[in-house]
């Protein structure tokens, strides 16, 4: 028999989730999102610039940035950016959110500029970067629309949705939206970041204790489709309630 779920939830049921917009006031985009007790603030940034290697290609770009405040997590988490740089994790989940975010957006309609998004963990109890990448989009595409608002490029910019969920194996059985808990006792754990035509962006597994064999990583992809589904309707609504251009 399996262990009952946070929030009395089934395997195949992500927590609650919520998308709050225009988290950030100052921001020219931006979202809180939910997910139970994973709670992250996403702020984005536009900025007349653009790398380099980029100048004279007639694009923009966009690139994610991730920490988690010290006391998100139980304990005290050490910052990750210090003399030494950004830590490993960081700059992994870092490049995820970049990734992501870029597939969901005309880079070439946003001109020569550059939309940075932070990611903020407030409260981490697991999913913080799937959490991140929904978030993410959300602010991503107000700032899209701040641009066209304020005149700066003559046509809307062209978004796809971009959300992601954790799902993992644990004891046999595939769950999804795995809380810290959960993570911590997978067998299998992995991310699946998807746009809204249903074409993935990323999908990471790791098998924890041992291999995992083909059929494991088809279900997991079949339990988390659902739950991405409900993730792109929230996001949809979220943008939707922004008050930003009012």
């Amino acid at each position: 028999m399996s262990s009952p779920r946070s929030y009395g939830r089934g395997n195949l049921e992500a927590r609650p989730v919520k998308i709050t917009p225009d988290a950030v006031p100052h921001a020219e985009g931006s979202a809180l999102v939910e997910f139970g007790d994973t709670r992250v603030l996403c702020a984005a940034t536009v900025e007349e610039n653009i790398p380099k290697w980029l100048q004279g290609k007639g694009g923009g770009w966009v690139t994610g940035e991730y920490d988690m405040l010290p006391r998100s997590t139980h304990t005290r988490t050490q910052r990750s950016r210090g003399a030494h740089g950004v830590k490993g994790r960081t700059h992994e989940i870092q490049r995820l959110i970049g990734r992501a975010l870029r597939a969901g957006i005309d880079l070439t309609a946003i001109g020569p500029r550059t939309i940075t998004v932070d990611c903020d963990v407030i409260s981490a109890d697991g999913g913080t970067r799937t959490a991140a990448v929904t978030g993410g989009f959300v602010a991503m595409a107000l700032a899209a629309r701040w641009i066209h608002r304020r005149g700066l490029v003559k046509e809307p910019i062209a978004t796809l949705q971009v959300a992601a969920i954790s799902v993992g194996v644990i004891a046999g059985e595939v769950k999804v939206d795995l809380d810290y808990s959960e993570d911590s006792n997978a067998d299998v754990d992995s991310n699946l970041v998807m746009t809204a035509n249903k074409e993935f962006i990323e999908v990471q597994g790791t098998g924890e204790r041992t291999g995992f064999e083909r059929k494991t990583l088809d279900a997991m992809i079949d339990a988390a489709l659902p739950a991405l589904d409900q993730l792109f309707v929230l996001q949809r609504r979220s943008i939707g309630e922004s008050k930003k251009f009012d």
